[in-house]
């Protein structure tokens, strides 16, 4: 069978020891990378739901209520009306282990008529 020659020999343990931590590196931007595309998806259905309580009434506090519940307690509602428009505005700080280390906030707005009172 073959045996390695004098010189290789430790080069396969010297190969993956430089190369295991790029890969290890590599695994967790892609999972960080993955939780920020998710949180960003929660904060925009979040704030399409806080846009169509404000739209039919409901109060800001009923409002911040089911944002934090789709979106997460860390997260915070603005709600604005103007000209016959209601604009709702969530703001989240991403939290997880790597990606909390990069300060990421992310916001998502949602936007629509007021229904009238008839």
């Amino acid at each position: 069978m073959g045996r390695a020659h004098p010189g290789q020999r430790g080069s396969v343990t010297a190969e993956v020891a430089v190369v295991l931590p790029a890969l290890v590196v590599l695994l967790a931007l892609l999972l960080g990378t993955a939780h920020v595309g998710t949180v960003q998806l929660q904060l925009e259905e979040a704030a399409r739901a806080g846009a169509r309580e404000a739209m039919r009434g409901e109060s800001s506090a009923s409002v911040e209520q089911t944002v934090r519940r789709l979106a997460g307690s860390n997260a915070t509602a603005s709600v604005a009306f103007g000209s016959g428009w209601t604009t709702v505005e969530v703001r989240a700080r991403v939290e997880g282990p790597v990606v909390e280390l990069m300060g990421i906030e992310l916001t998502a707005t949602a936007s629509g008529k007021e229904e009238d009172g008839g």
